[in-house]
């Protein structure tokens, strides 16, 4: 969920994940492991990066309830 709600804000401001990884200062792959395996979950730190790339917050990122003017 975390990974279909970051790809969504990728694609709203044109950008691939892997640039949101580069500009986030995140390994490459990082955020694409998060969709892929159940298993890999994201640190804090690594959501908190993600969501200041995008100008959200954290709890918006882990909430797929949540409504925001960015995601409409």
């Amino acid at each position: 969920m975390i990974y279909q709600r970051i790809k969504k804000l990728a694609d709203l401001n044109e950008v691939s994940i892997y640039r949101v990884e580069r500009d986030s200062g995140l390994s490459n792959g990082a955020i694409s492991k998060w969709g892929r395996t159940a298993n890999q979950t994201p640190s804090s730190e690594s959501l908190k990066k993600v969501a200041d790339y995008f100008g959200v917050s954290v709890d918006f990122l882990l909430d797929s309830k949540q409504k925001n003017k960015v995601m409409k």
